[in-house]
């Protein structure tokens, strides 16, 4: 199997879980900056110009989520439940993409993305709507996470991965998690991890 990716937040998840399950993964590092991504021949794997991509044999598989989910099956692992724990975890990974990460990204995309590796000033008015929805989400994770290790059945799952991704980042961002303890005990076992702390290759290929 060969994984695409690049030091940005999507690919980590795919990386993280790779790591994590101990499969026998290529990864490939795609330069962002030099537009390895709009290349035909890596639009011909994904016509989203996008990373990651997973390529094992002749099936080619791009989006974070279902990658993470395909890697799980393929180890015979349980990251991904084939029980009534699917829905569940299904939940987690629509509300992650669709509330708590458009929230958490931007800030990542404004304070760290923007100034470093683009040049550009960050925006003040996009940062205060994301703080804001940062805040109403954070609040709803915090709470589901009182009295549970993990998101789902206290057992780890893709959905923890998903949900977690950009609190790698926390400090960069300036993430407001003063008010959430639940969330960062929650992060602190994840950074227990050595697949969550370091997934990515040394000679990984940062963007610029």
């Amino acid at each position: 199997m060969q994984l695409f990716y690049a030091k940005t937040l999507n690919p980590r998840k795919a990386c993280a879980v790779a790591r994590y399950l101990e499969l026998p993964v290529e990864f490939v590092s795609v330069d962002l900056g030099a537009g390895q991504h709009r290349t035909a021949d890596f639009r011909a794997l994904n016509p989203n110009a996008k990373v990651p991509v997973l390529l094992d044999g002749d099936k080619v598989l791009w989006e974070s989520n279902a990658i993470m989910c395909y890697l799980s099956d393929k180890a015979g692992a349980d990251l991904w439940p084939h029980d009534e724990r699917q829905i569940e975890v299904l939940r987690w990974l629509c509300w992650d993409a669709t509330e708590f990460a458009p929230q958490a990204g931007t800030l990542y995309f404004e304070r760290l993305i923007k100034p470093f590796f683009i040049g550009a000033e960050p925006d003040a008015a996009e940062i205060d709507k994301a703080e804001r929805g940062f805040h109403r989400y954070a609040r709803i994770l915090e709470g589901h996470l009182k009295g549970r290790r993990w998101l789902v059945a206290d057992r780890l799952s893709v959905a923890d991965f998903a949900v977690a991704i950009v609190l790698p980042y926390a400090a960069e961002a300036r993430l407001p998690l003063e008010a959430y303890p639940e969330v960062r005990r929650w992060h602190a076992q994840l950074e227990a991890l050595d697949a969550w702390r370091q997934p990515f290759p040394a000679d990984a290929v940062a963007p610029h």
